[in-house]
């Protein structure tokens, strides 16, 4: 997990607010400002995740979320402005946990679709991990969309750095050998430093763009001060709560905050249950134990990510690394937490780690989550079809939401025309009308006028 660190600053830290602004109010972005506080957050969230719930489940800022809390609602407002949304949403989300809605949505969702979303899930993070190193790309032209390397070839040094660290990672896993995932990174990371070496290879995001340069960053063997740093916590505490309401038509301001929550709420919710099934934490009748513990902490860390600047903090699915290694107990959270306010003092380790020397264990976790898909009964139509949709939308929309709400709405709508309403539990009704406004929002802004 430790690639947040690295990857939410480069999220969030490039992005301009509406007043032309970057995050922390600076003229020029300040990537090791925002490293700070995204492990500082993640570390105190990932502790009381395993104090509490007792459970090998860490949390730091969501990915996609943060995404669209930098281009979708920073555009628009000020960061302050944004993160206030956040935390706003976050808080509705408690609620939510202390009246017993969320858990109770949870324990709505039939087993064998929880098994698909853990497999959507999987399918979605090996994707991320093709797609961060440049092993998969966009093509210039509209067919085909996606192409293999550069030019249908793999032609760089940097995609080289990831076809090794997925070979050498997948080695180390098949051999069941502990740590297997975290040796992948840290080997890959010499290899890219060497090969930096060696090649002097420029970054991608150059002036012109390179396609064959690094993806995130430049490796190179650090000094001593480029390894630690005192941590700067002043980003802490920089939102406005109700800052966009002033600035945006309440209306807009709504669907914003729906659009977190709805995003945030199931993303979790697909989570736990795809990280709870490989830990065989499961029970059979698909819940899971301290289910309200679990939602609670990451509602609190919802709201404890925006009052830090750094986005919504959400269950992890790269949780799912840990639990491969053995992790079974929430001593396993309490460690990572600590790992990550370590991290707090190397924050300038952040421009060292390369897109392909991590993404390699995104690929290999996604492979650990989709192992699961045995357990889906895929000749019962009418759950082979919602689960089908819930795979392949994840990946193909990159969005976990996407893909649980459309099949939430199949599994509904299947009952329904062959007669079996009663077999759908009345929450299953209600979250599927609340993703069918989810996907019909873009109409219902066109109607508002919004």
């Amino acid at each position: 997990m430790a690639y947040i660190v690295v990857l939410n600053p480069i999220i969030l830290g490039y992005v301009q607010d509406a007043d032309g602004q970057f995050l922390g109010d600076g003229a020029a972005p300040d990537l090791g400002l925002i490293a700070v506080a995204t492990a500082l957050v993640a570390g105190l969230l990932t502790i009381l995740m395993g104090v509490v719930a007792n459970v090998p489940f860490a949390l730091a800022a969501g990915l996609g979320l943060n995404a669209f809390v930098a281009y979708g609602i920073a555009s628009q407002v000020s960061w302050e402005d944004a993160m206030g949304l956040v935390v706003l949403e976050g808080l509705i989300i408690l609620v939510l946990v202390l009246t017993g809605f969320r858990t109770a949505v949870f324990h709505a969702i039939p087993a064998s679709l929880k098994t698909a979303i853990s497999v959507g899930i999987g399918l979605f993070i090996a994707l991320i991990g093709f797609v961060d190193a440049g092993f998969v790309r966009k093509t210039a032209a509209p067919a085909p969309p996606l192409e293999l390397g550069i030019g249908g070839g793999l032609t760089s040094w940097p995609i080289l750095v990831f076809v090794v660290g997925l070979l050498g990672t997948a080695l180390l896993v098949a051999r069941k050998v502990k740590g297997a995932i975290l040796i992948g990174i840290v080997g890959a990371t010499v290899f890219a430093i060497i090969v930096q070496a060696i090649g002097n290879i420029p970054a991608a995001a150059g002036e012109p763009p390179n396609p064959q340069g690094w993806g995130l960053n430049v490796p190179a063997l650090p000094s001593l001060g480029e390894i630690f740093a005192l941590p700067d916590f002043s980003l802490i505490g920089q939102f406005s709560l109700f800052g966009a309401f002033t600035k945006l038509s309440v209306v807009l301001a709504v669907l914003l905050v729906f659009t977190l929550l709805i995003t945030d709420f199931f993303d979790t919710m697909g989570t736990i249950v795809g990280v709870g099934k490989q830990a065989d934490l499961v029970q059979a009748d698909g819940t899971l134990p301290k289910t309200r513990e679990i939602l609670l902490v990451d509602s609190i860390a919802a709201a404890a990510g925006g009052a830090a600047s750094v986005s919504s903090n959400t269950t992890y699915i790269e949780s799912a690394s840990g639990v491969g290694e053995g992790a079974r107990t929430g001593l396993a959270s309490v460690v990572t937490g600590l790992l990550f306010l370590a991290s707090m003092f190397l924050a300038p380790l952040v421009e060292i780690i390369p897109y392909e020397a991590a993404a390699p264990a995104l690929v290999v976790v996604g492979f650990l989550m989709m192992t699961s898909i045995k357990d889906i009964d895929f000749t019962d139509l009418e759950i082979a079809i919602p689960a089908f949709f819930t795979i392949v939308l994840m990946p193909f929309t990159y969005s976990i939401a996407n893909g649980i709400g459309a099949g939430f709405i199949a599994y509904v709508l299947i009952k329904a025309v062959k007669g079996k309403t009663g077999e759908v539990h009345p929450l299953m009704w209600l979250v599927a009308a609340l993703f069918t406004i989810y996907f019909a929002l873009g109409p219902i802004k066109i109607l508002f006028g919004v």
